[in-house]
């Protein structure tokens, strides 16, 4: 019974020791070997004889399931673990590209290269297309903006939501294309 008392119970999420309620347990021992059903007194005698802690692993069980183990040591490996888990989750991003009406070949070119780069980072693209100045008087520039964009985007991403409007400019959120080249040799 090395650690029962260096952590407090409020930050413990296991019953340890004699805060087990149950009358029989189903014990494993240090060596993850499954030792049977016994009394909970004879389980507590056993931990402490191996100078261990008993930990209640799954309560829900009927009777519930107990560890024989160093407690301090269990605690920082599931810390170790779930940092390990965090590490590998990777944080998607939303990059925003913006165009207007009255945009060059060549501008837009430069911008859909710098789209295919966010996509291929993993990150999904927010494109507004936005009118300013004398292009308000003519909202239709929008839609055929907004079309000539969802054209050229179809072959190298997915769109993920419709064209939204907001008075004087269109959103349009969109992601990697799934499947890709692999979807289609796998196809065949």
């Amino acid at each position: 019974m090395k650690y029962s008392r260096r952590i407090p119970i409020k930050k413990r999420p296991h019953k340890i020791n004699n805060e087990i309620r149950a009358t029989q347990v189903r014990l494993i021992d240090e060596d993850k070997k499954q030792v049977g059903i016994i009394p909970l007194k004879e389980a507590l005698e056993i931990a402490e004889r191996k100078e261990l802690d008993l930990v209640e692993i799954s309560p829900k069980t009927n009777p519930p399931v107990c560890r024989i183990l160093d407690y301090g040591k269990y605690l920082y490996s599931l810390r170790k673990k779930a940092h390990e888990a965090q590490k590998l989750q990777r944080k998607i991003q939303i990059k925003e590209i913006k165009f207007t009406p009255a945009i060059g070949v060549h501008d837009i070119e430069v911008k859909v290269k710098k789209i295919k780069e966010f996509l291929k980072e993993g990150n999904k693209v927010k494109i507004t297309i936005w009118l300013r100045g004398r292009q308000k008087r003519k909202p239709e520039m929008l839609g055929i903006m907004t079309a000539k964009i969802i054209d050229i985007l179809k072959d190298i991403s997915e769109i993920e939501t419709n064209p939204k409007r907001e008075r004087w400019s269109n959103y349009i959120l969109i992601g990697q294309k799934k499947g890709g080249k692999d979807a289609k040799t796998k196809d065949s």
